[in-house]
Order: structure tokens, then sequence, then C-alpha cells
């Protein structure tokens, strides 16, 4: 059972804070919205954290309110709610950061829900939207904007040509002293990238499939989120469906795929462990399977990226009825150019496509934002989103290195609710 967390004051707030910071929090914490407003003005400091506890002012503003009592309707007229909402308000619009995390791993949103604060939760996750759009329209900008340097050269040039500044000491340049910062508790979680995936050796077994550092790509708790998705995808169960399925793993979804007997069933895998383990004699989805289909071709393992296997198919006018997504090892954003850039050209007009929606699945929050995140992004895709909500049996799921999650490093699943995205073409 985790520990009791201690919200009080004196426990959140070090005694060894910065002055300027320990300021803000305390205004923060007080719902003192005129002071705080002034002390930002003037310090910039609505991202501020204690170095100790990872306070942020977000934190501090929601964890005065305390722990709701009765229905969230009876949140509304809560007068520390009301003032905390503000005080939430303001933070944001002066920069505060919606998913910094304090010593207890817990973001502002998260605080908000164990505390049962639905009005500043909702607050939270409202942020995370606009931030998370704005990420992406940074990054669209960045991609657009990097095709020519002549900009920047031209920039370097001027200065070239102005008078050179006069040296000064090294004793007037000299930085100030660093403020102590916070280090959160998961700060030395490595993140796995595409290219270290792929350069990993996977090791299989009966419950996982994991790589060399114990990521879990992919495990067998997974079995009845693909059975789902394989009946929305095809919800009649009816033969002779063009399939296509991007990231084999354990070829869970692909063994259920196959048994509905589709007159098309293409896959796509570009780990080369996935690859050999699927050429032996005794895979179901080997040389034999694939020789096995209607006519030549319409069963198919494609190898390599889907960055590169797509627009082959594209050119060769493939087009599906239902198209899975569950690769490892990317972010979001190689999601959303497959729906926004690539289904358009590859699934039939009363096709389907859906993806294993992991985006943010180790805290609710996360995956909040990233539900209304798609949903936006797939409209503007030309897609509409509708989402099937499921239980998930946490059993063996609820501790990190035990039960199900031996053996794997970390615990990427801490929900008990799924929400599975059914994606069609509007109109």
């Amino acid at each position: 059972m985790a520990p009791k967390i201690d919200d009080s004051m004196p426990a959140r707030i070090s005694s060894d804070c910065p002055d300027e910071i320990r300021e803000v929090l305390y205004h923060a914490w007080g719902h003192d919205r005129s002071g705080l407003q002034k002390l930002l003005k003037t310090t910039g400091k609505a991202n501020a954290q204690d170095p100790k506890t990872g306070e942020t002012p977000l934190h501090a503003a929601i964890r005065a309110c305390g722990p709701a009592s009765g229905d969230d309707d009876d949140q509304e007229e809560d007068g520390s709610v009301e003032e905390a909402k503000e005080i939430v308000h303001d933070l944001f619009l002066r920069g505060a950061i919606w998913n910094d995390v304090d010593s207890n791993n817990e973001t502002p949103g998260c605080l908000a829900l164990r505390l049962g604060r639905k009005p500043l939760y909702n607050l939270c996750v409202e942020a995370g939207v606009r931030a998370e759009l704005l990420f992406a329209l940074m990054g669209d900008y960045e991609a657009l904007s990097s095709g020519s340097d002549d900009g920047d050269e031209e920039m370097e040039a001027e200065q070239d040509d102005e008078e050179a500044p006069q040296l000064v000491s090294a004793e007037d340049t000299a930085p100030p002293p660093e403020e102590p910062k916070f280090i959160p508790p998961d700060a030395q979680e490595k993140q796995v990238t595409s290219e270290e995936y792929l350069n990993s050796k996977l090791v299989y077994d009966d419950a996982k499939l994991v790589d060399s550092d114990l990521n879990g790509v992919m495990m067998a708790w997974e079995t009845d989120i693909m059975r789902r998705s394989v009946a929305a995808l095809i919800p009649d169960s009816a033969p002779g469906k063009r399939i296509l399925n991007i990231g084999f793993g354990m070829g869970i979804v692909d063994g259920m795929f196959a048994d509905l007997k589709p007159s098309r069933h293409h896959i796509i895998e570009a780990h080369p462990s996935v690859l050999e383990h699927l050429s032996k004699d005794e895979s179901k989805f080997g040389p034999s399977w694939e020789n096995s289909g209607p006519e030549e071709g319409a069963f198919k393992v494609h190898k390599g990226k889907w960055q590169d296997i797509v627009p082959k198919l594209l050119e060769d006018g493939e087009v599906y009825d239902a198209i899975y997504f569950d690769t490892f090892g990317e972010d979001y954003s190689q999601l959303r150019h497959f729906f926004s850039e690539c289904i358009i050209g590859i699934m039939d007009q009363d096709g389907k496509f859906s993806f294993f929606n992991g985006l943010g699945a180790d805290r609710k929050i996360c995956y909040d934002v990233y539900t209304k995140v798609v949903e936006m992004q797939c409209a503007d895709a030309g897609l509409d989103v509708e989402w099937e909500e499921s239980d998930v049996d946490m059993s063996g799921l609820e501790m990190a290195g035990e039960g199900e999650w031996e053996g794997v490093r970390r615990r990427y699943w801490t929900l008990d609710k799924y929400r599975l995205p059914i994606c069609t073409f509007m109109g």
C-alpha cells in the first residue's frame, strides 16, 4: 500500500526553500490573488518549485483546498475552490506548467484528482490540451521553417560587419550562482526512441515481449483490449475484409484478424527480432501463411518501417477496410502523422481505423488530455472519433515490479478504464 501523503503546508514548503519561491508559494496557498499577481509581475515565478518537495504555485493553490466532501455539484459553491480556480487560471496565464511533478510524483491535476477537486482537475486538463496543441503547432512551424538557413546566414553576415564589442573582465561576466533545483522522482527514467528500440534485442515469453532494457513492448494482459479492438473494427465479424496491421509484436491482434478469414491481410513490422521470430517454421505468420492467401500478395508481412512501407502501398493502390496501429518507441507525433497524412489514401471510404490507446496511460490526467487532443486533431484530418470505454482488469497490474510487471522495467499502464478509439471518415 502506498504511504499516506502529508499535505500540510510545513511538509510541502520546506524550511530552506529560497525566499523568493517561498513567498510565491505562500501567496498561492493562501489564495491571495492580488498579492500573487504583483509577485508574478516582478519575479515571473509562476512555474517555480520548492527545490526539496517540488511544490509549485499550482500544487499549493490546489492543495490548500484540502480533500472534497460531498457531491461534485457542491464544489462549485465551495468558496475555497472558487478562490483556487482564480489562482490556477492566473498561474496558467503566467506560464505555469500543467504537468510538472512534485516529490510525490503528482502533477497539479493528479493532486486535484486525489483530493476529489473536479473543477480544479478540469482546469488542469484544459491547460494540458492547450499546451499540447500549441506544441504541435510549434512543431509544424519548425518543420516548415527549417528548409532554409538563408535568414540566419544573412543575420550572421550583418553581425560580422558590426564593430567588435570591447572586452570585459571575467569577473564582470561571471554568472550568478545557480539556485538549487528540484529533481523529479522519474528524472533518471530513460525515454525509448525508435532507433534504440529497433537496435535492441527482444526477448519473447508467454506473457510478454521485452527489449534489452526490459521495456514492455507488448504484454499478454493486453489481449482483452485487442479483442475489443477487433470487434470494433469488424463488428459483424464478416469474412473477406481487407486488413492492415502496423506493429506485429506478439501477434495477438493479427491472430484475431486471421480468425475472421480476411481476403487481404497485410502486416508491417520493422524490428529484426520480430521478423526473425516470424520467419520460423512454427510461426503462424511465416512463409506458409503468406502462401495460403486467396491470391499472391494477399497475405503478406512487409518488412521495414511503416514510414517507408505505407507510401509503397499507396503507390500500389492498396485500400483497407480495417486498419490497426500499434508501434513501439514512437511518440504521438508519428501516430498523428499517420492518421493525418496516410489514412486518407489507404482506408476505404466506409473503413475503420483504430490504435492501441496507451497515450499517457501512466496517469489519468495525461490520458484525458490526449483523448481531447486526438479528437481535435482527428477532426482536422477529416476523421470522426468514437470512444468505447471498458474496464481493465487490474489484478496483477497494481504494483510496479510485481504480478504482470515482474521483469518489466516500467509500469506503462495504471488506469482501470480503457478508451478504445474508432475512427471513420466524416460524412
